[in-house]
Order: structure tokens, then sequence, then C-alpha cells
């Protein structure tokens, strides 16, 4: 790896991990405050509308982020060319897919099971060219791995909830705080990448560059429908075939394990995909990154899982209050078996997008759709417990549909990768029967917090045993230092 791009990494890595922790600080406060000033119903209402939002801002986008971080560009003014034309592009796709939710807002609005909430659809869906102004900003950001702007930004993001979201949930007590929240939020992240940015938008746009960028992202976009499907088909499911009450139960749940594991994901992936993309050409030094990027990850996302899982009723009563327990179940499955996702399955969508092969992503997500669409049709027939057991076992189907797609197509032995993190998962089995153990001595609070800690230096001690985990970790010291 050259040694330019290996800096490159390392700084990429530092400035996005501390945006993330920073990020990770404030957003669950913000949201154990907002799960106590508003009924799940209110989250509930908010997830169905987002189902039709966030198919829209798919289409927004048409792949030209992809595009940007991993084409290789003649010079830097082919690349500003093509920016323009990506941003133009999204721009008025964006405010003509707003139109047409707009005109449509009630019957879309009862579509994913909220009658009456067309004027609410209408407003939300603003977010959508306010996502759209700054997309192409993030990309040249993460392509040229400036993560310390993007640092910057995402801190100011995440501060706006303290001063909007909060204030207008504390007077309106409805889920119009968290609609005009994340507007502002969307706003005030538009407006600042857009400032802060070296390349500014200028009225150029060329059919011929549109063309080329389409046809290179198109199994991009057919890549992200397929992601969304697999997003949100369950999500659409229980909108219209539960209560309200159950969708806000089901979709924080997940939302909340999501922002956990975040602090990981958000900080690794952007980064991987970057570093990847610019190595796709050098297969033995792309797997040595990969392999190291999977190993580290494992190392931190195994006990992240067995802590939802096993002290999942402490989770839910510290982070969303007593009136969300009966989410605990699902957050303590959905963490276990995120964090076999994240390391075993995420990453595989990873390469290949930096080799160029996102028809292999959309293989990945239909093999899995077929079996997600009618396991959550059957499952929440019985029941919101039931979804909750059915909804988690089938991710462990997308793992082993991601592993024989590697192997198969593109050689990359399952083994190997399983081997990579056989010290973590040694380390969070012993770190899993700690924690049953210690149950035994009492379910107090503070005995649950006290046994918590217990089970993570058993987890260190064990993971400290082996010499390539022990110097991984001494590297993510270095790290923070810096």
């Amino acid at each position: 790896m050259p040694d330019d791009l290996k800096q490159n990494i390392v700084t990429a890595a530092k400035w996005s991990s501390v945006a993330e922790v920073a990020a990770k600080l404030l957003t669950p406060v913000i949201s154990m405050v907002l799960a106590r000033l508003l009924a799940p119903e209110a989250f509930g209402v908010v997830a169905s509308l987002v189902i039709i939002i966030s198919f829209a801002e798919v289409f927004a986008d048409a792949g030209f982020q992809k595009y940007l971080i991993q084409h290789e560009f003649g010079s830097e003014s082919d690349l500003y060319s093509s920016s323009n034309v990506a941003f133009w592009s999204n721009l008025c796709l964006s405010f003509f897919l707003w139109t047409l939710i707009f005109l449509f807002r009630d019957p879309l609005a009862a579509c994913v099971g909220s009658p009456d909430m067309g004027t609410v659809l209408a407003v939300a869906s603003l977010s959508i060219p306010l996502a759209s102004f700054s997309s192409i900003q993030t990309a040249l950001y993460k392509r040229a791995l400036d993560f310390k702007t993007l640092f910057h930004a995402r801190i100011v993001y995440v501060l706006v909830p303290l001063l909007v979201t909060l204030p207008l949930a504390l007077f309106l007590k409805n889920y119009w705080a968290l609609v005009i929240g994340t507007l502002s939020q969307n706003m005030v992240n538009a407006l600042l990448l857009t400032c802060w940015s070296k390349w500014k938008p200028r009225l150029y746009f060329s059919f011929r560059e549109l063309k080329e960028m389409l046809s290179f992202s198109l199994w991009s976009l057919f890549e992200s429908i397929s992601i969304w499907l697999t997003s949100y088909v369950d999500v659409f499911i229980v909108g219209t075939m539960l209560s309200q009450y159950y969708l806000g139960l089901y979709r924080t749940s997940s939302i909340l394990v999501g922002q956990v594991f975040g602090l990981v994901t958000s900080v690794t992936t952007p980064i991987l995909f970057s570093s990847l993309s610019r190595l796709q050409n050098n297969r033995s030094v792309f797997l040595d990154l990969f392999y190291k990027f999977q190993k580290t990850v494992a190392l931190v996302a195994f006990p992240i899982g067995i802590i939802l899982f096993s002290y999942d009723e402490l989770v839910t009563k510290v982070l969303l209050g007593e009136s969300w327990m009966e989410a605990s179940f699902f957050i303590g499955l959905w963490g276990l078996s995120s964090a076999l996702m994240i390391v075993l399955s995420h990453y595989c969508s990873e390469i290949y997008r930096a080799l160029g092969k996102p028809k292999l992503s959309v293989l990945a997500q239909w093999l899995h759709i077929i079996v997600l669409w009618p396991a959550v049709w059957f499952s929440v027939r019985y029941g919101f417990h039931t979804l909750c057991w059915v909804r988690s076992s089938v991710r462990l189907e997308f793992i082993v549909v991601h592993l024989l797609i590697v192997w198969v197509v593109l050689r990359i032995s399952p083994l190997k990768m399983t081997r990579n993190i056989v010290p973590a998962l040694f380390a969070a089995a012993l770190m899993f029967g700690m924690t049953y153990l210690l149950r035994c001595v009492g379910s107090s609070v503070t005995v649950q917090i006290g046994s918590l800690c217990v089970s993570l230096l058993v987890y260190v001690g064990c993971v400290m045993m082996f010499p390539k985990e022990r110097i991984l970790f001494f590297d993510l010291a270095k790290l923070v230092r810096r």
C-alpha cells in the first residue's frame, strides 16, 4: 500500500472516529429525552412516512455518489465537471419526486398505514431536496478522505436536535417535533458543506457525461433499491398489519441498535469503501486491508452485541425508559444479530462496490428478500414477540448468502474470513458465559452495571492473549492519542 494512502487512511480513521464518538455520545442522550417526551405512536408515524421518503431519496441520488468516489478521473477539472452534472441531476430529480409526493400525499400516507397524515408527509418530504443539495459535496469529501471537514459538519448536525427537536418535543408533544428537527438538520448540513467545499456548483451540464454516469451507476441504483427493500419491507408490513404503537417499538428499537453500532460502521464503512476503491487493482493489498478492517471491527462489534443481548432490559430502561420495556426483547436479539451481520455480511457489500461489481450486491439482496418477505409476513400474524424472533433469525440467511457469493464469484475464502475473527468470537463467548453466571448475583441496576464491567474486563483480558489482536489494541490506542 502506498505510504501516502496509508497515512490518509489513518488520518481519515482518526477524524471519522472522533466525529462518530462525539455524535454517538450526543445522539443516545437526545433519543433518551425524546423517548420520554413522545409516545411510541409518534415514532411510529414518522417511521411509516420514512418508508416513502427513503425510497424517493434512493432515486434522487441515482448512484452518483458512488460514481464520484470510485471512478478514476483524468484531472480535477473532469471530476468537477461530473460533479456539476451530478449535482443538477440530483437536485432536479429530487424536486420532481417531492412534487409527486405532494400531489399524491394522502393516498401515499394511507398506503403505509398512516391515513390523515398526508400533510405531514408533504412537509417531511422536503428533506429529499435538502439532502440532495449536499450529497455531491459529501461524496467529494469522502473521495479525498477528507473526514476532518465532515467531522465539523457532523458535530453541528448532531447539535441541531438540542436546539430544535427537544424544545419542540417539549412544547408540541407530537410527531411534528421529529419532522421539523430532521428538516433543520438537513438544511444546516447542506449549508455548511456547500460553504466549506472547495468545489461549488456552477451552471454546467453535459448529457454525454450524464449518460456515462448513468451507465456506470445503473447497477448501483438497482443495488440501492434492493437495499431499501431489504431495510423497509418489514417496516411496511408491521405498519400496515400492526398498530402505530408496535411500529414505533419495532422501528425505534432497530434504530437504537443501529445508532450503537453506528459508532463502528459509520467510522469504518466510508473509509473502507474509499480506500478499497483506490486499491481495486492490487488484490493482495486489497485483501490485506479488508482483513485488517474486519478483524478490528469484530473486536469492537462482538462485545457490543453481547451487552445488548445480555443486558437488554437495562439498556432499554436507561436509553428509552419504562414505557418502552416491551421492546427490550427485540433490542437484545437485534443487537446480537447485528454484530454478526456487520462483521460477516456488511463489509462483503463494500468489497462488491469497491471492485465495481454492484450486481453482486443486488444478487445478495434479492436472495435475502425472497426469504425475508414471506418470513416477516407470516410471523407478524402471530404477534410482536414472534416477529422479533423471526426477523432477527432470518438475518443469518443473509450472512450465508454473502459468504457464498464472495467464495464462488470472487474466490475469497469464507473459511479465512471466519478464522480471521476466531479470537474475537472466542472472547465474546467467554464474555457471554460470564454475564450468564453473574446474573445469579442479583438483578438490580447497580449489580448489572457491575457485572457488565467485569464481563468487559474478561473480554479484554481474553483478547490480549492473542498477539495480532493485542497489536490492534495498541494501534487503536496510538490512533486515539494522535
